[in-house]
């Protein structure tokens, strides 16, 4: 009689644990697809971007911060890239009025079918590096395409999930405006919180 009772209290403990990491879990899920949680992706204006090295395509070896102009545009796409026509001219558009500008293209993922979608897009001049979730992580982006433009110190200039050419010409507009110390003081603090958070 102890024995099943000590049981029963065991298997309900349990599936009460259970329950309530379901619904965490569901809870957690939800609000990372509401637009609340896009707009928190990205890394905030100011903040110290993630440095790296990686060999593009063709073995070239491409840097983040740039050190051959003043600003990087860091553009999170992938083969899905073709459903954003208008994205791909923003792009086009800056390929052809700025010198200023070094673009990449980071993948999560090494994607040949990614590669040859670019080319077709008109974007086959655009160094293309394949990253890893965790490089997509570091710069807190889930959805793309994603655009982060990054400057000659480090410095995240610009942050968006972009859908339209014109959301593209703003984010460049925005990089060119210098960065305040209250901004990069507030990016600090930011980072500090995501870190804690887990992001």
């Amino acid at each position: 009689m102890m024995i099943s009772a000590t049981l029963f209290v065991f298997v309900a403990g349990v599936l009460c644990i259970a329950v309530v990491l379901a619904v965490l879990a569901v809870t957690h899920l939800y609000y990372m697809t509401t637009s609340r949680a896009v707009m928190d992706d990205g890394m905030a204006r100011g903040a110290a971007a993630p440095i790296w090295e990686l060999a593009d395509s063709a073995g070239v070896v491409v840097r983040s911060p740039p050190e051959s102009r003043p600003f990087q545009l860091i553009v999170f796409a992938d083969h899905s890239l073709k459903s954003f026509p208008s994205v791909t001219q923003g792009l086009l558009d800056l390929l052809r009025t700025t010198s200023e500008l070094e673009i990449v293209m980071l993948m999560r993922h090494p994607s040949d079918l990614a590669e040859g979608i670019f080319r077709v897009l008109g974007l086959g001049e655009i160094p293309v590096l394949a990253g890893s979730s965790a490089l997509y992580g570091r710069y807190n982006v889930r959805v793309m395409p994603f655009a982060i433009f990054v400057d000659t110190e480090g410095r995240v200039r610009a942050s968006s999930l972009v859908n339209n050419e014109w959301q593209v010409e703003q984010l460049w507009r925005l990089a060119n405006v210098a960065l305040g110390p209250a901004e990069v003081q507030a990016a600090g603090h930011r980072g500090r919180r995501l870190a804690r958070a887990g992001v």
